[in-house]
């Protein structure tokens, strides 16, 4: 039986000298699932993705049951970086290894992701000489090839090519089926092909995205319409008539 790699964070806020970034997030990962957080720059979606990987403690609350072994991507790369790109996710790899939990791909793989990811990069250069799309290419392939049970990426469409990014989606779906908890920000719009949660961040607190109802066929009249049916008792018949027509529905009449 696959492990459970669901995650709890409870009542979790977070304050930096005074002032409120996180206030009482109530958030459940769960295993399997894709949660997409969206939101403006700066309203704490990377406060809340560094506490939910263990990286920064909350000042209130509490995060429960996250894997030992975390496959995390910031929303900037470490700029100064000496070690190539090759010696970096090969350290990586060796850091997820320790956990008992953890099912790290093979460098073939992690290679062959990169090419994938359409990285053009010099593998054996520093990472400090790489573009920003290329440095973000291989921290995505160090924190989804770790085989960690909870993936946490801040903004990993950012730098990357319009044309990678279902290759990307493609990836945490497959992720999450494997049974992994991940978690994105994303402010591009790409989050919105992927299954799971939507979840929109604003002046510290978490509230469900509204999903926009995708067209039918053209020339499909259910395109447009949407058809509701309910009973009403016989005396509210009138009542609840007008009622529809005001928010400018289409009665079908009695059933």
């Amino acid at each position: 039986m696959a492990a459970d790699n669901s995650v709890h964070l409870r009542r979790v806020a977070k304050r930096y000298r005074g002032h409120t970034v996180l206030s009482e997030i109530n958030l459940r990962l769960s295993s399997g699932e894709v949660t997409a957080i969206l939101g403006a720059n700066g309203c704490g979606k990377s406060t809340l993705l560094r506490i939910a990987a263990g990286i920064t403690a909350p000042s209130q609350g509490r995060v429960l049951g996250r894997p030992r072994s975390v496959g995390y991507l910031p929303d900037r790369f470490p700029a100064q970086l000496r070690l190539s790109a090759s010696s970096y996710l090969r350290s990586m790899g060796a850091l997820h290894a320790r956990e008992p939990d953890a099912r790290v791909e093979k460098p073939r793989a992690q290679m062959l992701l990169l090419d994938q990811l359409r990285f053009t990069g010099d593998s054996s250069a520093p990472m400090s000489t790489l573009s920003k799309g290329n440095a973000q290419k291989v921290g995505l392939v160090q924190a989804l090839c770790g085989g960690s049970g909870l993936i946490v990426l801040d903004e990993p469409w950012s730098g990357l090519d319009p044309a990678v990014a279902p290759v990307l989606a493609q990836q945490l779906i497959d992720r999450a089926r494997a049974g992994a908890a991940v978690l994105v920000t994303d402010h591009t719009g790409l989050s919105e092909s992927l299954p799971g949660h939507r979840l929109r961040m604003a002046e510290g607190r978490l509230t469900p995205e509204q999903i926009t109802q995708q067209p039918g066929p053209r020339g499909d009249p259910r395109a447009e319409l949407t058809t509701i049916t309910i009973e009403v008792p016989r005396h509210r018949r009138e009542e609840i008539l007008n009622t529809v027509r005001a928010m400018g529905g289409r009665p079908l009449g009695p059933r």
